[in-house]
């Protein structure tokens, strides 16, 4: 079992930046893929960035070159730091977790999900 919480979420303006935070519980967390996926109003929920066991990345085409997903296996912390934050990146963003590691961008292929942090960018 894993248990995960989102931090790091607020109200920032277009070009702005924030990190978000995913701690999790439960000592294989370094054998977990983490992604995070984030939701907009009426839309579904879509994938924006992995990170598997062993380091290796996978984005979302409309968030590239701006966020940066990393981990911290000692802290059981997953990252996502988002740069030049643009209005269409408003969503309510979740960390989750997989246990087969592979980095998917599918969501229902992840077993465990936080309860998600509201990021939104005003313009």
């Amino acid at each position: 079992q894993v248990q995960l919480v989102e931090s790091g979420g607020g109200l920032v303006q277009v070009g702005g930046s924030l990190r978000l935070s995913c701690a999790a519980s439960g000592r294989t967390f370094s054998a977990y893929s983490m992604g995070w996926f984030r939701q907009a109003p009426g839309k579904e929920r879509e994938f924006v960035a992995a990170i598997t066991w062993n380091g290796r990345t996978y984005y979302a085409d409309s968030v590239k070159g701006r966020f940066t997903i990393s981990r911290d296996n000692v802290k059981n912390t997953v990252y996502l730091q988002m740069n030049s934050l643009k209005p269409e990146d408003t969503a309510v963003y979740y960390c989750a977790a997989d246990h087969l590691g592979l980095g998917s961008r599918v969501p229902h292929e992840y077993d465990y999900w936080g309860q998600g942090t509201q990021v939104t960018v005003s313009s």
